[in-house]
């Protein structure tokens, strides 16, 4: 495995893992909050984990890049 695979590869997982904990952080925190309020429904509880993925991926590989230029 060249070092650009590799590189690759942890970038796949790291921003894999963020979309974990936001899927997760969205799940909690948005469909609860929307579910106390008798406001959620199937559409907006998808929304609100699916931009939390994305927000948590997002995050993660930002942070991934940071750190590996700093490294650099």
């Amino acid at each position: 495995m060249t070092e650009d695979e590799k590189d690759k590869a942890t970038a796949a997982a790291v921003a894999g893992v963020g979309a974990s904990v936001g899927t997760a952080g969205g799940a909690t925190v948005g469909v609860l909050e929307l579910a106390a309020r008798g406001l959620a429904t199937g559409f907006s509880a998808g929304l609100v984990i699916g931009i939390g993925a994305a927000a948590g991926a997002g995050a993660a590989y930002g942070l991934y890049r940071l750190f590996k230029k700093s490294k650099s």
